[in-house]
């Protein structure tokens, strides 16, 4: 590394975020050398060789313009995003949301990331911050001990902690097709969704068998904490008794064609790959033991003989108390050639941490043909919302990891009561930002 600038850029980690950061890199005539630890090293929640290899769910959630992780993602179009690009090619019914087979997905990204010129994969964990040249540290939230030290030697911080679970995987031909019908709620989408639906003996006796089943043994689990958006289903059930049924099992929007009316509670399975052979049961992360998810989830309606391709799981996380260590670029305060991309920052999500790749990258490539100080996005779009609220002072005492939502953007300057008409004139504000943005990076690539 004695000339960074004939190495290019770096970037340690290629899941979603370090992929996206490296491919819109690459996009500047930049070359970039892309360090991945796989194969040959694991984290505890990945299992495959490829790149952008998604672990909790297939889903990369709604797709529509006036949903908040919906507009990110079109955002993120205009901006040429490998991440959704791959995404929409491999994608896989699911109503209203952009859901892709797994495992085209990640072979499609790694296949970019490979026949890209410019970009040099090298198979080698790197256990500390480079001292020279532009890097980007994309090491997700299973970051390794040692890099997870070398950055807290940078930013001189502590982090904070949180775990995240992944739902179960069963076997579609293991389904009971006379209980479980066909459908989305209210239409929307077609029949994209299994429904399992319960009557409230059923729901009942699931309910009780949920909260006393026995749950693994995960260190430290009961002193952090966890995040809202992957709750395990579990832990949310024992907040009440309807908690879950007003919750992902709600049956609203949907009849059971047995009886021609809403069931008291549904269970939705989504359909995980192109061929439709596995289903994950949607909502369902989980801590269970695996006996137990056997013994409990197969008395679910219809999922009586379930066969299993994948038990729920549950993993730590990390990220950073990023207000007092990242700028709105997503470089560090103390060192402004290091930046963080990724679950890592505080995003949460997919498409979320994809989009903090994205941003991460061009900054680093501006910053690396000293072209001038690029104008960050504007916070009126969801990827500014998003890089604006993990570097907010202000929010540095209560911060904990945040999906893209409206509530983040600034509101407009007319009120609209109308919730939808409302959020569309959040879209097009921040569209049209995002196009400006474009423009302004595009007189930059070559």
């Amino acid at each position: 590394m004695n000339d960074p600038k004939r190495n290019g850029i770096t970037v340690i980690g290629a899941g979603l975020a370090g992929a996206e950061a490296a491919w819109q890199i690459s996009q500047f005539g930049i070359p970039v050398r892309l360090f991945e630890m796989k194969p040959h090293k694991k984290s505890p929640a990945h299992h495959a060789d490829t790149y952008a290899e998604l672990v909790c769910s297939n889903s990369l959630r709604a797709d529509q313009v006036t949903n908040g992780v919906g507009l990110l993602k079109h955002e993120m179009r205009l901006l040429d995003s490998l991440i959704i690009r791959c995404a929409d090619a491999t994608r896989v019914p699911a109503g209203g949301a952009l859901a892709v087979d797994r495992d085209d997905f990640s072979n499609l990204v790694t296949q970019s990331i490979k026949d890209n010129n410019l970009i040099t994969v090298i198979n080698e964990e790197v256990k500390a911050i480079p001292d020279d040249g532009i890097v980007i540290v994309a090491t997700g939230p299973l970051t390794d001990e040692d890099m997870y030290r070398s950055i807290l030697n940078k930013v001189g911080d502590d982090a904070l902690h949180f775990f995240d679970a992944a739902a179960p995987i069963i076997h579609s031909e293991s389904i009971d097709r006379s209980v479980v019908f066909a459908a989305s709620r209210y239409g929307k989408g077609g029949d994209d969704y299994l429904n399992s639906p319960m009557n409230k003996e059923e729901y009942d006796a699931f309910y009780y068998a949920l909260i006393e089943a026995e749950l693994a043994d995960v260190k430290d689990f009961d002193k952090e904490t966890v995040f809202e958006g992957c709750m395990p289903i579990e832990t949310m059930a024992k907040r009440g008794y309807d908690t879950i049924r007003f919750g992902p099992l709600k049956p609203v929007g949907l009849l059971d064609p047995r009886t021609g009316e809403q069931p008291y509670a549904c269970i939705q399975l989504r359909q995980d790959n192109h061929s439709a052979s596995m289903y994950n049961i949607v909502g369902f992360q989980t801590r269970l033991k695996f006996k137990e998810q056997e013994r409990v989830f197969r008395m679910i309606p219809g999922l009586q003989n379930a066969e299993f391709f994948r038990y729920g799981v549950m993993h730590r996380n990390t990220y950073l108390r990023s207000p007092k260590v990242l700028t709105e670029r997503y470089n560090m305060i103390t060192d402004s050639n290091v930046y963080l991309a990724g679950q890592i920052t505080g995003v949460e999500g997919y498409v979320e941490s994809a989009g903090s790749g994205l941003l991460a990258g061009i900054y680093a490539a501006t910053q690396y043909l000293e072209a001038g100080e690029l104008d960050a996005i504007s916070d009126q779009t969801m990827l500014g919302a998003m890089a604006s609220y993990i570097s907010d002072p202000e929010v540095s005492k209560r911060f904990q990891p945040m999906n893209a939502n409206f509530g983040v953007i600034p509101p407009m300057d007319r009120r609209i009561k109308n919730k939808k008409e409302r959020y569309e004139a959040y879209a097009e504000r921040a569209l049209a930002q995002v196009s400006i943005f474009k423009e302004n990076i595009s007189r930059l690539q070559k």
